[in-house]
């Protein structure tokens, strides 16, 4: 049986939004430490699925700010 932590469901999210998606955990929690190590702040393992969620509520406040600039 595979553990949840060994599948790719996993992505990573920074200050810059979101690194990189479908990571098994420990390749997750390498590039955290890797972008840890250059000085990225804000670094947090999520499941893909948190990710999709996350990017599509700023992707929704990006548009409708972009709105209120026209």
């Amino acid at each position: 049986m595979i553990s949840d932590l060994q599948t790719e469901s996993w992505a990573v999210l920074s200050e810059r939004g979101c690194e990189s998606t479908h990571l098994a955990h420990e390749e997750a929690r390498r590039l955290v430490h890797k972008l840890a190590s250059e000085g990225h702040h804000g670094l947090c393992i999520v499941t893909n699925e948190a990710a999709a969620s996350i990017t599509l509520v700023a992707a929704t406040r990006d548009l409708v700010g972009a709105g209120d600039r026209a």
